[in-house]
């Protein structure tokens, strides 16, 4: 098995028959901080009317309130979609939370009717430090949160 399955199955496992969302994005967001190497960051933001709200997170303090559109977070939640940044700081509108940061991919949290509800966030020091492999396993922990959670 993968690096990249392990994770995966890992997250399976804790999910179990928990449905409490706030648990599960603690656990998720504890996974991919302590397993995925060279991660600074790792964590969730969830729609609160017009912003996205910090949820449960690995790393260090971050921006709290992050408006509809603004910076990665904001964007990917704007439109939907998986967004990799290998470099932030070439990334116009970037919120630079950590300095330490330098790549980021953001994927959000779309649920069955194509409702946003939040994204997952991951950070990383190093410079185009995610693969087309770490996309696809965010991506697939991200469905197995939402498919896990209520929401």
């Amino acid at each position: 098995m993968s690096g990249h399955e392990i994770i995966y199955e890992r997250a399976r496992s804790l999910f179990g028959a928990e449905r409490d969302a706030v648990a599960n994005a603690a656990n998720l967001a504890a996974i991919v901080y302590g397993e995925l190497p060279d991660v600074n960051w790792a964590g969730f933001y969830f729609t609160r009317g017009n912003e996205l709200v910090l949820g449960p997170f690995q790393g260090k303090p971050a921006c709290v309130r992050i408006a509809f559109g603004r910076g990665v977070c904001g964007t990917a939640w704007a439109e939907a979609r998986t967004i990799v940044v290998p470099d932030v700081h070439a990334f116009a509108g970037h919120i630079a939370c950590d300095t330490a940061s330098n790549s980021e991919i953001v994927v959000p949290l779309e649920r069955s009717d194509g409702v946003v509800v939040g994204v997952l966030d991951v950070d990383s020091p190093l410079r185009d430090r995610f693969s087309e492999g770490d996309r696809s396993l965010l991506e697939a922990l991200a469905q197995l949160y939402v498919g896990h959670s209520d929401l």
